[in-house]
């Protein structure tokens, strides 16, 4: 999360395990009510970024310590006030997507924390190494960039306008250094390899300086927010869900856009979306969590025990992230249950972890109290295996911060319906959803 010092927040989604997906886009029975995209993890022998030579663990160990040191980034990085978004960093899922015509390929984050798309372009002054070539806007027939009258084009006094030119502009500096930069452009997006649709005159970032900590993986950033300038505002829905498989499962999940993205059945828990700043990330509220009888009331002795809005889903962030007065009651709970036996994590990253027999510990369920209904979590959306034989308690605690992350999301049916303004949960194997 950005903390920007300007009027307007801007947001940017931490993303926690090095475990990417791509997302292939296809039409849904064929009408324009409804899309559908595979998830394929990165790992899998299915992805284009498959490394054979690198194990479970190296991935899992270098995204978790690329992610602690990014937490630092979040508290006093300077950003405009475009409402774009942007993570500075490898992402928990990669879509695949294509732009100009005839179409280039684009890889990038698919992020619910962020709103602008956008993707490394040539010429390029300074960029990060990516596995597949840039967008070479010059290539294509159908790329025009945003003029400063733009209704996309901020025309306050802290304005991206490039006046010589009559071309918006867009910038994001961190506290850390990392920076991306570039032109506000539309272009033809084309979504899928199979049936592609094209949609004309979608804007993005046509980036031509980016550094920092990236990943050679992504291209960009495809940011899924509530903002204007995301896919999910430009592509008109109102409704979008996913489904997301266990990371250590080599198999493909899918999201899934428009009127069939509609969640239903007799366990499905619902939960208001909260407008609140920033506006254009999904705000939810969190009573407490319970393991067993053992309640954690998200609130503190004394303060508003209904405070709304208090935590963010985000598909862009892996663990939760937790006041510490809560994540301290977690633990206590967890490990007053968990008999097996308490180690240290070799990597130095969690604090709560334990050497675990055949991968298991007898991690109970922790429960979610939203409003509006309990979603029960299970050890898989609560620990993950960070070495054969210790599993570790992967929340986080942060003063700042506070995210309900795609970990906790595995397994479940998520579907947001901003015209009614929720956020519906049903308990789905994923696996049987691709």
């Amino acid at each position: 999360m950005v903390f920007p010092t300007k009027s307007k927040f801007i947001y940017s989604a931490l993303n926690l395990l090095g475990i990417l997906h791509l997302l292939f886009f296809y039409p849904s029975n064929g009408t324009p009510s409804g899309h559908t995209t595979h998830l394929i993890p990165r790992d899998s022998p299915m992805s284009p970024f498959y490394n054979p030579s690198s194990t479970h663990f190296d991935r899992l160990h270098n995204a978790f310590q690329r992610s602690f040191k990014k937490l630092n980034h979040f508290k006093s990085a300077t950003v405009p006030s475009t409402q774009a978004l942007i993570t500075p960093g490898s992402g928990e899922y990669l879509m695949k997507i294509s732009f100009g015509t005839p179409p280039t390929e684009v890889i990038g984050i698919a992020d619910t924390g962020s709103d602008l798309i956008w993707t490394q372009c040539i010429p390029c002054i300074e960029c990060y190494n990516q596995t597949i070539p840039l967008f070479d806007p010059q290539q294509s027939l159908s790329y025009r960039t945003v003029p400063c009258q733009s209704n996309f084009c901020n025309a306050e006094e802290d304005s991206p306008c490039h006046n010589k030119t009559n071309t918006c502009d867009y910038r994001y500096s961190y506290a850390d250094g990392s920076h991306t930069a570039g032109n506000l452009a539309s272009d033809t997006l084309t979504l899928g390899s199979t049936n592609p649709i094209s949609l004309p005159n979608i804007v993005f970032g046509c980036a031509h300086d980016t550094t920092g900590i990236f990943d050679t993986s992504e291209s960009g950033i495809i940011g899924l927010g509530a903002g204007k300038l995301s896919l999910i505002s430009q592509l008109g829905t109102k409704k979008f869900s996913y489904c997301l498989i266990p990371s250590h499962i080599k198999s493909s999940s899918w999201i899934n856009f428009g009127n069939d993205s509609t969640v239903s059945g007799p366990e499905v828990v619902t939960t208001s979306l909260v407008r609140k700043n920033p506006k254009n990330l999904y705000h939810l509220t969190l009573e407490a969590f319970s393991v067993g009888k053992h309640r954690i009331p998200f609130a503190k002795k004394g303060e508003n025990k209904k405070v709304e809005g208090n935590i963010i889903i985000d598909s862009g962030t892996t663990t939760n992230i937790l006041p510490v007065h809560v994540y301290d009651g977690l633990v206590y709970a967890l490990d007053k249950v968990i008999k097996a036996k308490r180690v240290k994590d070799p990597n130095g990253l969690f604090t709560l972890c334990y050497q675990s027999v055949h991968g298991e510990i007898g991690a109970p369920i922790i429960t979610a109290h939203f409003k509006g209904g309990d979603v029960n979590l299970k050890p898989v959306n609560t620990f993950s295996k960070v070495k054969e034989d210790v599993l570790c308690f992967t929340t986080i605690s942060n003063s700042d911060l506070t995210i309900f992350g795609n970990l906790a999301q595995t397994n479940f049916l998520i579907g947001y319906d901003l015209e009614a303004g929720t956020v519906s949960f049903k308990p789905t194997d994923c696996t049987k959803q691709s």
